[in-house]
């Protein structure tokens, strides 16, 4: 999923109705220069044209805009650039939702088990971690396809329907002897070994920990982001072994806990 985040400038015109109509005015103002019609503007907008008139003295006191004669202004360059500045943030933030909200809500990305078509109807399915869409609509959850692909490809799917089953994976947290207690050492290597076999993945956290790794002869498939990363594993179906220096133990306990996670705790120590 993406990573981008909001906009982090505040946005006065949707967070204060004052600012939301002064720039309603000043963008009919702009458009109808220099002849201004207050009851127009007061109609388009919806506020009585004595409110027009008290916000073009605003306008006007602040130097966005300038009054000709009656019933003839014109917006100036500080109101211009005012303008600008505020439909630039708008316009960043439309952007932001539409792309990073409303497209991450209707549109999820699967791999695809056979060629599709777009608009077909797929059955999805989670495999390995991985969103897998099938051609056909026979399973118990459902979706369009919104892009061709390939058997194996990448494919868009939204309109879903139905419960996607998917056994949560388990974690099995190996504890490993911080180096003033032993260590890499003091581990029990044929009993972590038991407990690695058959799982899906193995991470590790802290040097102890991925030195027992290494003394199994084993690359860990996570290292870093540990917390996380063991657990988005687990909710996709993954099963995962954690080797932990036991100061790391209840970090990573505590982030599954408020995930939901099932998990559970072994000793490595050879004095178990």
């Amino acid at each position: 999923m993406s990573q981008n985040v909001a906009p982090s400038r505040e946005l006065h015109v949707l967070r204060s109705k004052r600012h939301a109509t002064r720039y309603q005015i000043l963008v009919e103002i702009a458009e109808r220069q220099p002849a201004v019609n207050q009851q127009e503007i007061a109609d388009v907008i919806g506020v009585s044209p004595q409110a027009v008139s008290d916000y073009l003295q605003d306008l006007v006191e602040k130097g966005h805009v300038t009054k000709q004669g009656r019933g003839r202004y014109e917006i100036t360059k500080e109101g211009v650039d005012w303008l600008i500045s505020e439909t630039d943030d708008l316009q960043g933030f439309v952007e932001y939702v539409s792309e990073e909200v409303v497209g991450q809500v209707e549109i999820e990305t699967a791999l695809a088990t056979a060629d599709i078509q777009e608009s077909e109807p797929v059955s999805l399915s989670m495999r390995e971690g991985v969103l897998r869409a099938t051609p056909g609509d026979t399973g118990s959850a459902t979706a369009v396809a919104v892009t061709d692909a390939e058997a194996n490809q990448d494919v868009g799917v939204t309109d879903f329907e139905g419960l996607l089953e998917h056994r949560p994976g388990k974690v099995t947290i190996v504890s490993v002897p911080r180096v003033q207690e032993g260590g890499s050492e003091a581990v029990d290597l044929d009993a972590v070994e038991s407990h690695v076999e058959g799982h899906a993945l193995l991470a590790s956290a802290g040097t102890e920990a991925l030195s027992v790794a290494r003394n199994l002869d084993r690359t860990p498939d996570i290292r870093f982001g540990t917390h996380a990363a063991i657990e988005e594993a687990a909710a996709k179906g993954l099963d995962v072994v954690l080797l932990a220096t036991v100061n790391e133990l209840s970090t990573h306990t505590d982030r599954l806990r408020e995930g939901n996670i099932s998990y559970k705790v072994v000793d490595g120590s050879s004095t178990a």
